[in-house]
């Protein structure tokens, strides 16, 4: 699990139900990183609320901070826990994407074959 998780409300009380449930979501996401990508990875989580025309918005915003990359999303709706649930969805994208860019599998290969390149 991501060990360093800040939980800011702005506007907003953040209670034990929600803080729980935002752990959940956001820590969960280190079971599509690396090894040492978990260890050091942080997400600072602000849950916002708004209000407009009588409309009530609530915002999650997630900044998650990786070695090499910071992964920003955030998400209005109406819900909360839909918002942090679409923004659980967006940053699993980002991190199988940022997996994909920054694996020693993909290092390695690239390795390969400028090495074969070298000697044609």
């Amino acid at each position: 699990m991501i060990e360093n998780i800040v939980i800011n409300g702005v506007h907003l009380d953040v209670d034990e139900d929600l803080t729980k449930y935002v752990i959940k979501k956001i820590a969960g996401l280190d079971k599509y990183m690396s090894k040492h990508v978990k260890e050091s990875a942080h997400a600072e989580v602000w849950l916002k609320e708004s209000k407009a025309k009588d409309k009530r918005k609530l915002t999650c915003e997630v900044k998650m901070t990786l070695p090499k990359e910071v992964l920003m999303t955030s998400e209005t709706t109406l819900n909360i826990y839909a918002a942090i649930d679409i923004v659980e969805t967006k940053l699993k994208n980002q991190i199988m994407k940022y997996k994909g860019l920054h694996s020693t599998s993909r290092i390695r290969h690239s390795l390969n074959l400028l090495k074969k390149k070298q000697n044609i």
